[in-house]
């Protein structure tokens, strides 16, 4: 099975060129374009989340011994979320590579932080897959770079920081209300609302749900320990 050049080229961006094409092949078709002679990513994308997440596990506790895992954890899952893999992924223009359906065509498929994410994950998984646990570990460091050493010393999620403060405070936990939505469907932007049981409230605006709960929730939490500093 030969590559195109697209492919070839995208070999190239990752560093890693596969023994077997058919590996990377069935890493970038989403399950849009799968057919009884087409395997789609869904697969890959299982078991690249396994292999990034014991890469992520080894690179966290070699950078930093001496780190409890109450620290250990929040900087993992800030390394292997969703929105770090898409990013990485936007970072090797894997979005171009794809193969999609018409509909995710339609729909701007290819820039999609969910699909290229996963999408992510299944190159992870084709080159263990391919090449085995050691190459996949050096791919996979190598493509997060500096965000592994970057990584915030208290990485939590700024939903789940807000959250504890509160409790701190003897508060119950914030809510977060939708308080608008405009753009195209293929491309909607939320507004969201978070609010604490005292009546402070921050509102912030992203491409996602969750993106926009995160800004609310660090432009909240940030003017309040400002406040109470």
């Amino acid at each position: 099975m030969k590559l195109s050049g697209a492919l070839r080229d995208f070999q190239d961006r990752i560093g890693h060129t596969f023994a077997k094409p058919e590996h990377l092949i069935r890493a970038v078709t989403h399950s849009s374009m799968s057919t009884p002679n087409r395997d789609d990513n869904q697969r890959l994308e299982f078991l690249g989340d396994r292999v990034l997440g014991l890469v992520m596990s080894e690179a966290l506790l070699q950078a930093d011994v001496n780190a409890p895992e109450g620290l250990l954890a929040p900087r993992f899952n800030a390394l292997v979320r969703k929105e770090t893999c898409a990013d990485v992924a936007r970072q090797i223009d894997l979005g171009a590579v794809l193969k999609l359906g018409r509909s995710e065509m339609l729909t701007g498929g290819r820039r999609k932080e969910a699909l290229l994410a996963d999408a992510m994950e299944a190159v992870i998984a084709a080159v263990y897959i391919d090449a085995g646990f050691d190459v996949a570990r050096e791919r996979v460091v190598a493509l997060w770079g500096d965000r592994i050493s970057n990584v915030e010393e208290d990485a939590r999620d700024p939903k789940t920081a807000l959250q504890e403060w509160a409790q701190g405070q003897g508060e119950p936990p914030p809510s977060y209300i939708e308080t608008a939505r405009s753009g195209p469907d293929h491309a909607p932007i939320f507004t969201i609302e978070v609010r604490l049981h005292s009546g402070a409230t921050d509102t912030a605006t992203a491409p996602s749900k969750r993106q926009a709960e995160q800004a609310a929730a660090k432009s909240l939490l940030d003017r309040v320990q400002g406040e109470t500093t």
